[in-house]
């Protein structure tokens, strides 16, 4: 029976592994063929890679700019995302008050509205700054609303609980600041930490539709999620070109990931504990 079981165990995980992989592996085969291949459900491997390559570099939609606006707009996400949460959790548990708890609680309860309901306010705000680098169709109107969230700020201060505040009274005895103890003491050691929330910051801004969409008028402008969308949308669509512009859209994501697995489940589950 025993043996049974851990049949029909490992049954059900390749089962359950192969509906989980196959929509990759048919996209990663499905950038090699033709439209015709892939709509009548061609799964072998084509020759039509480097056309497709050619078809969406060289078509209209301007995908090579669409991939720098893109990623100039993960990395500094990113790194603001990175500094300023870890800074408002830090501050929220190191200097905690009856005051920091009511403000970090309805901090928490900004979590439960909708990015749909703020867009009107914030299309309006960023109307008003027209005239600026910060305005509306400007790659810092995408940037900002998505520097600093409640869920990374909430992810660093669950961190930080496990921090030992014996560190801190040292560094403070021994005359250090506090910007230099979060800088010199804190940041070193929550390296993972840093990992995991940079994985879930940037993944989320490359991958951030609704309010690119909005905010970003120009063609020249657009981002890669933009620029797929147009592709389906079109009346005849070259779909070896949508999987082309879809695969190299998933690998900085998937390589990011793979690089600093490791560090995001340490730092998960030291956020948790």
């Amino acid at each position: 029976m025993e043996k049974i079981s851990k049949i029909f165990k490992y049954l059900v995980l390749s089962i359950a592994a192969f509906i989980s992989i196959f929509p990759f592996v048919w996209m990663i085969l499905g950038m090699t063929n033709k439209t015709i291949d892939i709509t009548a459900g061609k799964i072998m491997i084509g020759d039509q890679l480097m056309i497709n390559f050619q078809n969406l570099f060289n078509s209209d939609l301007n995908f090579h700019r669409a991939l720098l606006n893109s990623a100039v707009i993960a990395l500094l996400t990113t790194i603001f995302a990175l500094f300023l949460s870890s800074m408002a959790g830090y501050g929220f548990e190191i200097f905690r008050s009856k005051r920091n708890d009511r403000i970090f609680s309805f901090l928490l309860l900004s979590m439960m509205v909708p990015f749909s309901a703020m867009m009107i306010p914030l299309y309006t705000m960023f109307s008003k700054l027209s005239n600026t680098p910060f305005g509306i169709n400007t790659l810092f109107s995408v940037i900002i609303p998505s520097v600093s969230t409640a869920f990374l700020i909430f992810l660093f201060k669950q961190n930080i609980k496990a921090f030992p505040r014996s560190l801190v009274e040292a560094a403070r005895i021994d005359g250090l600041g506090e910007l230099a103890i979060f800088f010199k003491i804190y940041m070193p050691t929550a390296k993972n930490i840093y990992a995991a929330a940079a994985i879930i910051t940037f993944m989320n801004s490359w991958n951030n539709y609704l309010w690119p969409l909005v905010a970003l008028q120009s063609p020249e402008k657009r981002t890669v999620p933009l620029i797929l969308s147009a592709m389906g949308a079109s009346y005849t669509p070259d779909y070896g070109m949508i999987m082309s512009g879809i695969v190299i859209a998933t690998l900085p994501i998937a390589i990011i990931f793979f690089v600093l697995q490791k560090q995001f489940v340490q730092g998960m589950l030291g956020s948790v504990k």
